[in-house]
């Protein structure tokens, strides 16, 4: 995310194309610091022309100290010898020409490249403030792409920053289950493979405004599947984790090289079930894998879905051919499949009922509540100079 400060009505309109979409405008330096205080999120921050100089080398030094992934972006009029002196010294990291576009794209580019290797160190900031949660299952038809849009529109509903990711990139149905109308997919990302970044990503997803969930949507063509390199995938999921709370991941039922990439940055994994023998089998099959290839076992949440189905089998012996707890157990409802046809997700269509009461559950006490507390003990551990009102 940007931060444009400029006391100009119109500064978001002339910077737009250069900043991207997802540009927050403010005409005043304690709104400013408000919003640094406040989102971690926010990566660069571009000065317009009128800001006193002062005021940015304040900030500039602000944010040396307090954030220094932190892009500062200063913009004049006329840029002179003691200007530049003086921002750099302030730790203002580029002093860019107003009308020139060009120059302020390059700036931007090279800033973004200096905050994702500064987000790659370990100290100040945390690497990577999002979560990817990959949900999985090696069989079909155990309810994967309904769990992975529900947890993730109820996610979006509460405020968090979600983005929903369809790597079923051949027969990916989270558009229709939505009821969305995707104008790019995934498969345009391979064009800005190698220099993906927010902007990027922000052309390839769609809305859904009933939640606020953001939605990378899988290609309309089935052949655009084998398109799709390994790399973009990766490159488009690290992106995500920057600039979102959760990123979640829907897959199709195998182990295809793109969930095992997007698997092997996952800081959770969610594996599905249902109480049927292929389903545990293939949930057993599925954790054996992950073992050979060392993925962490304390990353798996099992998910046991239609749990109370009389079908001869109960959730212990699921437990007992999996050697491993059952985190959710998920009820079964006719309300399920009635919401997917109307395409509304039940935790919004049907909030009270058992089957949105245990995905709140899955979110909240088992993903939620780990990034909010790491969220908390960051802010609680750094003292932050953006905390204080600025003029």
């Amino acid at each position: 995310m940007n931060i444009l400060w400029d006391s100009s009505p119109d500064a978001l309109e002339r910077f737009r194309f250069v900043l991207g979409p997802d540009t927050q405008a403010l005409d005043s330096a304690s709104m400013v610091a408000r919003v640094l205080h406040d989102n971690l999120g926010v990566q660069q921050v571009v000065i317009g022309p009128e800001v006193p100089l002062e005021q940015a080398c304040e900030l500039a030094e602000a944010a040396r100290l307090d954030r220094p992934e932190l892009g500062v972006i200063l913009l004049r009029s006329r840029v002179d010898v003691t200007t530049l002196g003086a921002a750099l010294r302030a730790g203002v990291r580029e002093v860019v020409a107003a009308d020139d576009q060009s120059a302020l794209g390059e700036a931007l580019r090279r800033s973004r490249e200096l905050t994702s290797r500064l987000l790659g160190h370990a100290g100040g900031v945390a690497k990577d403030t999002g979560k990817i949660v990959t949900v999985f299952s090696a069989k079909g038809g155990v309810g994967k792409t309904t769990l992975s849009t529900n947890v993730a529109v109820h996610l979006a509903s509460v405020g968090l920053k979600t983005l929903l990711v369809d790597l079923d990139l051949a027969f990916g149905d989270v558009a229709i289950s939505l009821q969305l109308l995707p104008a790019s997919s995934i498969f345009d990302a391979v064009a800005m493979s190698g220099h993906l970044d927010e902007s990027g990503l922000a052309q390839l997803v769609t809305r859904h405004e009933a939640s606020g969930l953001d939605v990378v949507c899988a290609p309309n063509d089935p052949g655009d599947a084998d398109r799709i390199p390994v790399n973009v995938v990766t490159e488009l999921l690290k992106v995500a984790r920057q600039n979102y709370d959760f990123v979640i991941v829907d897959t199709p039922p195998s182990f295809t090289e793109h969930v095992l990439a997007a698997c092997d940055i996952s800081a959770s994994l969610v594996l599905i079930a249902t109480l049927d023998i292929p389903a545990v089998k293939n949930l057993r099959v599925a954790m054996d894998t992950l073992d050979m290839l060392g993925s962490p076992k304390d990353a798996r949440i099992i998910v046991l879905n239609k749990a109370d189905t009389k079908v001869g089998l109960r959730p212990e012996d699921v437990v007992t051919a999996i050697k491993t707890p059952i985190a959710v157990n998920i009820p079964n409802s006719l309300a399920v499949p009635a919401s997917v046809n109307r395409g509304v997700p039940i935790v919004l269509d049907d909030p009270k009922n058992g089957v949105s009461v245990s995905i709140r559950h899955l979110a909240d006490a088992h993903l939620r509540e780990q990034v909010v507390g790491e969220a908390d003990d960051l802010q609680s551990t750094r003292k932050s100079l953006f905390s204080r009102g600025r003029r």
